[in-house]
């Protein structure tokens, strides 16, 4: 099992979801959060003063996968979510020891 985190543009976002059921996922987390990476943070003008503002908001995507499954969702992430322009995003994966579904104590890939 693998755990697949992607950290997004906003207005990637129904791209990005849309791809993703179209790929037959069944389910995600979605997040807003605020970082930063290569672009640094931007400046803003308010009533004339400029501010220096470190982080910008993203959107963090969370989506549990079967191992077999994680190459093609990572690659339909980065597909949907390109821009071409610098701050488009991140996706890692990660190994997930144990997945239990609350509801019923389904264990491994039937908890998906």
């Amino acid at each position: 099992m693998k755990l697949i985190t992607a950290v997004i543009q906003p207005h990637a976002l129904e791209a990005v979801t849309d791809a993703l059921r179209e790929a037959g996922v069944a389910g995600l987390t979605i997040s807003e959060v605020a970082g930063y990476g290569r672009q640094g943070g931007h400046t803003e003008v308010y009533r004339g003063a400029e501010y220096r503002i470190d982080t910008i908001p993203k959107i963090k995507l969370e989506i549990l996968a079967d191992d077999a499954d994680e190459p093609g969702l990572v690659e339909v992430i980065v597909a949907s979510a390109r821009s071409g322009r610098i701050g488009d995003g991140k996706v890692w994966s990660t190994d997930v020891g144990r997945v239990v579904r609350v509801r019923t104590g389904e264990e491994g890939p039937g908890a998906l």
